[in-house]
């Protein structure tokens, strides 16, 4: 057997071997992998993880390919990546927020309703998505906490300072989540660690629309006097 004819059949058989192994993976399938994140390549990502990729891979930054895609809004990137069976929906970035909670803050429902389908936590420990969601300012923050709070998401739930969603719609959110969280029974009595009530967050942004509205919540909860 000639020399060149044997390297080529080394080589055949290294690549062959890399196949069923699924360790093309390395140099550049991990090149590809976040390029087609990048581009919303859905086919080639799915075409790697065929292969033995791990979908939960993490850029040099740390990142999981899962929250990139989230981050870029890359939908079929997301519908590739959620495909795999052993993808782990619930990922965090470095700041502990989850690809969830990024969905939640702008309104994204599309991805969202993805993420929740694939067992995302909606009432992870700590800052919430439903927090996220109630300080959001697009137009769909209503139809986002609406989607939340129907798949039990604890409305009075309390972040590691003790706010609960109602104080960020107050102080951040828009009035009409704000409106939607008294309307399915958040609690606008309670007090953060600071002793801070929704009514605190919205007076200190001068909030005078939103500052009512949760004293009307509050008078409304008061027991009618006797004669």
């Amino acid at each position: 057997m000639s020399p060149i004819r044997r390297q080529g059949l080394i080589a055949l058989g290294a690549f062959a071997t890399q196949l069923v192994l699924g360790l093309p993976a390395q140099a550049g399938s991990f090149d590809d992998f976040f390029t087609a994140i990048r581009r919303n390549d859905g086919s080639t990502i799915q075409a790697l993880i065929r292969r033995g990729f791990d979908p939960n891979t993490v850029d040099e930054s740390g990142q999981p390919g899962l929250m990139l895609a989230v981050d870029l809004q890359s939908v079929k990137a997301v519908e590739a990546l959620l495909s795999a069976p052993n993808i782990q929906a619930e990922v965090r970035n470095k700041r502990g927020e989850s690809a969830l909670m990024l969905c939640a803050i702008r309104g994204d429902l599309v991805l969202a309703r993805l993420l929740i389908e694939h067992d995302a936590d909606v009432n992870k420990t700590g800052w919430t998505p439903l927090h996220y969601a109630a300080s959001g300012t697009s137009q769909n923050q209503v139809e986002m906490v609406k989607l939340l709070l129907d798949n039990s998401a604890y409305i009075d739930a309390a972040s590691p300072n003790g706010s609960t969603p109602l104080m960020m719609a107050a102080m951040y959110g828009r009035s009409d989540v704000l409106k939607v969280l008294i309307e399915e029974g958040a609690d606008a009595s309670l007090r953060n660690e600071k002793g801070l009530t929704a009514i605190d967050f919205a007076q200190q942004v001068g909030r005078s629309a939103n500052v009512e509205a949760i004293a009307a919540a509050l008078r409304a909860r008061q027991p009618r006097g006797t004669w």
